[in-house]
């Protein structure tokens, strides 16, 4: 899978919640992650990527702030909140279910 719209409905919010679970990051860098860990089966562009990050501030999944980057540039820098790690628990226990149950219907004969 190569573009967002292959990327299941729902679960845009999980990947870049856990993608910020692991260090805070600018908004390039929150994509690159993405891809690295899912080796190159998802991309977010940054039209899906923006608004989401947009929202999750809304909700206080997350804080910004303005930081130099490594090649000193001036960028937006993401960081999960107390509230957005149990999002992205309540996230991974969702996925878990719904997965579960897909591979129930897989597997029944």
């Amino acid at each position: 899978m190569t573009e967002n719209a292959d990327i299941m409905q729902g679960t845009l919010d999980l990947l870049i919640l856990k993608a910020l679970s692991l260090a805070p990051m600018h908004g390039w860098g929150i994509g690159d992650r993405i891809r690295q860990m899912s080796r190159d089966a998802f991309q977010v562009g940054q039209g899906s990527l923006y608004p989401a990050l947009q929202r999750f501030e809304k909700r206080d999944w997350v804080t910004s702030h303005w930081l130099t980057t490594k090649n000193n540039r001036i960028a937006r820098y993401y960081e999960l909140t107390p509230a957005g790690r149990r999002a992205l628990s309540e996230e991974i226990a969702a996925w878990r279910r719904y997965s579960d149950a897909v591979n129930l219907l897989i597997d029944s004969e």
